[in-house]
């Protein structure tokens, strides 16, 4: 388990502190339950390779080069104090390695200002992003390919996160430890983080291609249960049970909800997923096809072409080039 916390000038200190101590209370609460998964492998990196001052005086130090971390889980970008041009204008390198990092698979979450580290990258053109209240003018300026969402703390746009204060973030970070630690070890480290820091996370996002718009709260949180768990084999009638429902009944109200049956809306949730990887990542399509649920590469290509009327590399090559240029 891959994180890397990206380190600057004028950062906030516990904009980078906060969710690794919450990761690492997430290990050390894996281990003691003696639950399968991954060792943290933690680095701080940096776009010049050199030690960082934060606002709180405190030196921050690289552990490792950007060229040294060719993938990543997932990358933090701090929030930087007052005006972030100064450093933004300096990050050329950062940038190339975000979008390097990005196409490999990793997912990417900013706070505050520094979601313009994703907006210089040019990795937000065409999506949903927020940043700090102060900056909002600025940023609406300065990225106006951008849709900024200003009356959100969170958005969610494939594998992007952006959040506007370090208690979002927080919100952010025990979403991410749920998906990849489970629901235990995520309410255990939101329990001991405190009660206050996190708030409803589905409340206060906003997630790129939203379809949760609806009044039926049980079929939200079956949509959510699937974003989450998109990778596991699911069976409705199991699922159904688990929130309390007969599979007629679940069928019955998914149909009222959003007009598709829960296994329609599961098949649209992963190939859709499917294309964001095929388009912004270099994974291969058996890694891809895994990741989204199907473990035979040869079903999920003849899934994926009766949907988009192309195979999964013929769709990449065909929107790649208009997404992406090669640094």
């Amino acid at each position: 388990m891959k994180l890397a916390f990206v380190i600057s000038d004028q950062m906030l200190a516990a904009s980078l502190l906060l969710p690794l101590e919450m990761w690492r209370a997430a290990e050390y609460a894996r281990i003691a339950s003696r639950k399968s998964g991954s060792k943290l492998d933690v680095h701080l990196v940096s776009a010049d390779n050199q030690s960082s001052n934060s606002l709180a005086e405190i030196p921050l130090i690289p552990t490792a080069k950007l060229s040294d971390i060719e993938a990543s889980d997932i990358v933090y970008l701090p929030a930087l104090w007052r005006n972030p041009r100064p450093v933004l204008t300096k990050s050329e390198e950062l940038y190339a390695w975000l979008k390097r990092q990005f196409q490999g698979g990793s997912t990417l979450a900013a706070v505050g200002t520094g979601c313009c580290f994703l907006a210089e990258a040019g990795l937000l053109d065409g999506k949903s992003a927020t940043t700090h209240w102060h900056y909002l003018d600025e940023f609406q300026r300065d990225y106006p390919h951008i849709n900024l969402k200003r009356d959100y703390f969170i958005t969610e746009s494939g594998s992007i996160f952006c959040a506007a204060s370090v208690n979002a973030l927080a919100d952010v970070t025990v979403y991410l430890i749920e998906r990849f630690y489970g629901t235990e070890i995520a309410s255990l480290v939101e329990r001991n983080f405190s009660h206050e820091i996190r708030r409803p996370y589905e409340k206060y996002r906003y997630f790129d291609g939203d379809d949760l718009q609806h009044v039926d709260e049980t079929v939200v949180e079956v949509q959510l249960w699937m974003k989450r768990h998109m990778n596991e084999l699911v069976e409705i009638p199991s699922l159904a049970s688990f929130f309390g429902l007969s599979a007629r009944t679940l069928s019955r109200r998914f149909k009222v909800a959003i007009g598709k049956s829960p296994l329609e809306y599961l098949q649209k949730l992963r190939i859709e997923t499917a294309k964001e990887l095929l388009e912004s990542t270099n994974l291969k399509v058996s890694e891809i096809a895994y990741r989204v649920g199907y473990h035979d590469q040869g079903y999920f290509s003849q899934l994926f072409r009766r949907e988009m009327s192309v195979l999964p590399l013929q769709y990449r090559k065909t929107v790649r080039a208009k997404i992406f240029s090669i640094d």
